[in-house]
């Protein structure tokens, strides 16, 4: 999935704290499987060599690679501003001791500032972490997060009164109401006032119908604590209703672990919890650099942090780094109630390092340990599918779709949509058109303005010349509801062309071309379009396109013999001979 670009005022957030550590921001080419492998420079290259090695590594988030050339690149040179920050910034990220040794040769840098109050929040020197997060806000980058870190370090110095009084204005007029609250309500439960942490928590999640999890499973058990036990369980129910990969961590089992311990007990606790909170946030809006440093901030201040570790993992494989990214996750105890959400993450990583075959088999452990959850069984059809194992898909999606809820795959509600639609698919793929029909006509009764399930119906019907009409109707709707999908617009096209209508064909399927130009199926089909009309010449040309773009091994001949024959059925005149 691509993520927008982050608003420019939260670049400019990134940006500051970054600068000042020295960091690149840039990131990995989209669509690369993974980013080189950076390597120490060999003997005898000296600083510089070392410096240029770990800029690079920088620039493509090998957090590892980075930290090694440019700690050894201090070593030569430790007198070096630049290589100072760069080098700490790199440690800092890669989770290096260190990072707190080179903070302390920096001055004002705001991340450096970050780790070393956290440093004096581990150590009770309460006064000074004050001093430090006071010194930091001004620098801009943390300011979102400053009140509720001044908060947290109030209550460890005995005072839960001023921590309450901080958070408390922006608890009834901010737009962070919600974090602020979550965070005022932890702390007047740590410091046993139940009435105001009952108040609080339910302020966070007020605005929200189905709070995200983590928010979700901690304002529970603030609400479990002050005698609010049906308020809880309704939270939790709402996770486990929800479909999302969290409902795993929402089970029974994890329910009583959830209630039974607080999930932020200390000052330091709160801290990473804050942290973690803003880096999520940055991530989601394709921040990434800058929500490695929180994500490592926080683990700072709480080592073996689960969320934080599959934030940390989350960026790392957004970044094309996924041997990074399951090192990460390789950090979670088994007993942690985000074990199973982890193991879903770590089998895609799995396969996307092509070691298939524990991913089916991790999988496959995961969906025997969750019998009353779909989400194993799905991801596994998912990852089967895409990898042309279209039989055990179909297997794997029936077991989904028998534990989607009461009464099984009968019963199926507009949430299991995706769930017909992906084994509708796989049947089509299998040779079993007629439930694979079954299964998109199914899904397209529970998601009527899904445009994929339009999409891929209308466009088998298309390839099959039946139901054009409908399939017609049906696309121009997908067109309507995702009018920049190269794809959808291919489908349209080709429509249009078995219902003899070419002006129309060939108008949307050169948008198609514009739109996907390196698709080898869509300059196929405008090529077909082009002879048909006459324009054999231009026809020729998308053909040969076609063929350069990697079109599937089958398709290979029909194309090849479209050149030397021209299109069956229609005059061959000007064909290649």
């Amino acid at each position: 999935m691509q993520f927008p670009g982050p608003p420019f005022r939260l670049v400019l957030l990134a940006a500051a704290l970054l600068s000042a550590c020295g960091a690149s921001g840039a990131s990995s080419a989209p669509g690369r499987d993974r980013a080189p492998r950076i390597i120490l420079g060999q003997p005898g290259m000296g600083a510089f060599g070392s410096y240029l090695a770990g800029r690079f590594a920088t620039t493509e988030t090998d957090t590892r690679a980075a930290a090694d050339n440019l700690l050894a690149a201090l070593r030569a040179d430790p007198d070096q501003p630049e290589v100072l920050n760069r080098a700490f910034l790199a440690a800092l990220l890669d989770g290096r001791a260190d990072a707190v040794r080179l903070a302390r040769r920096l001055g004002d840098n705001p991340a450096a500032n970050l780790l070393l109050a956290g440093a004096d929040v581990q150590a009770g020197r309460w006064e000074r972490a004050e001093q430090r997060l006071r010194a930091t806000a001004r620098g801009g980058p943390v300011q979102v997060l400053q009140p509720t870190l001044l908060a947290w370090v109030q209550l460890g110095r005995g005072q839960p009164d001023q921590a309450l009084a901080t958070l408390r204005p922006l608890v009834e007029a901010n737009r962070l109401r919600a974090l602020n609250a979550l965070h005022a309500a932890l702390i007047a439960d740590i410091a046993g006032r139940p009435r105001d942490a009952e108040r609080f928590a339910r302020q966070a999640v007020a605005d929200q119908p189905q709070p995200p999890w983590r928010l979700a499973v901690l304002a529970a058990g603030v609400l479990s604590r002050a005698g609010r036990a049906a308020e809880a369980q309704r939270l939790l129910d709402g996770i486990l209703a929800s479909g999302d990969d969290a409902a795993l961590a929402a089970t029974e089992a994890t329910r009583r672990l959830t209630l039974a311990h607080r999930g932020v007990a200390s000052p330091a606790e709160g801290m990473a919890e804050a942290y973690t909170a803003l880096a999520s946030a940055l991530r989601g809006q394709g921040s990434n650099d800058f929500a490695l440093v929180l994500a490592q901030l926080a683990l700072r201040l709480r080592p073996g942090f689960a969320v934080a570790q599959v934030l940390v993992s989350d960026t790392l494989a957004d970044q094309n780094h996924p041997e990074q990214a399951l090192a990460a996750l390789e950090q979670v105890p088994a007993e942690d109630p985000l074990a199973p959400v982890v193991g879903l993450r770590r089998a895609a990583l799995l396969d996307r390092l092509d070691r298939t075959d524990e991913a089916v088999a991790l999988l496959r452990s995961l969906a025997g340990a969750s019998p009353g959850m779909p989400q194993p069984a799905a991801r596994l059809g998912d990852l089967l599918r895409r990898r042309d194992r279209f039989p055990e898909a179909v297997q794997a999606y029936d077991m989904a779709l028998a534990r989607g809820g009461p009464g099984g795959e009968a019963a199926g509600g507009e949430k299991d949509w995706p769930l017909f639609y992906a084994r509708g698919v796989a049947r089509e793929r299998a040779g079993d058109w007629t439930r694979a029909e079954a299964d998109l006509l199914r899904a397209l009764e529970l998601a009527p303005e899904q445009p994929y399930v339009l999409n891929y119906l209308g466009y088998t019907w298309a390839e099959q010349g039946k139901n054009l009409d409908r399939a017609k109707a049906m696309l121009l709707r997908a067109t309507e509801l995702r009018p920049q999908d190269g794809n959808i617009a291919d489908s349209l096209g080709w429509v249009m062309f078995r219902l003899g209508n070419l002006p129309e064909a060939i108008t949307w399927l050169e948008k198609a071309a514009e739109l996907e130009s390196r698709s080898s199926v869509i300059n196929d089909h405008l090529g077909d379009a082009y002879w048909a009309a006459g324009r054999q010449r231009e026809a020729q040309f998308q053909w040969r396109r076609a063929l350069a773009l990697d079109p599937e091994p089958v398709e290979i001949a029909k194309i090849e013999t479209k050149l030397r024959d021209g299109l069956p059925g229609y005059p061959a005149s000007t064909a290649q001979r």
